[in-house]
């Protein structure tokens, strides 16, 4: 991804949030896109700092986006290991936490 802020690692989504991605005829793409920039939707503004922060520290990312029919969801990176990286980003609905 062209203007990624970090790696996703292997991405993995829940059924529940495909199914509602592909019901809104959205994809999961559109929103991997945006987070992996640093565009973390929906947050509060102590989140959004938090997340800013986690890109210096390593720690866990979150972002929150409405699909076109209003369904929420979540995307969630794993904190870093120890060489820096992160191992996976999931898609999920907050129901499926």
């Amino acid at each position: 991804m062209k203007s990624a802020k970090f790696s996703l690692g292997q991405v993995v989504a829940t059924a529940g949030a495909l199914e509602a991605i592909e019901n809104a005829s959205q994809t999961p793409t559109e929103f991997l896109v945006q987070h992996a920039a640093g565009h973390w939707g929906e947050l509060c503004v102590e989140d959004q700092e938090a997340n800013n922060e986690a890109l210096k520290t390593g720690a866990r990312l979150l972002s929150v986006y409405h699909l076109a029919d209003d369904t929420k969801i979540w995307i969630i990176t794993e904190a870093a290991d120890e060489n820096g990286q992160r191992e996976a980003t999931t898609i999920l609905l907050p129901s499926e936490y």
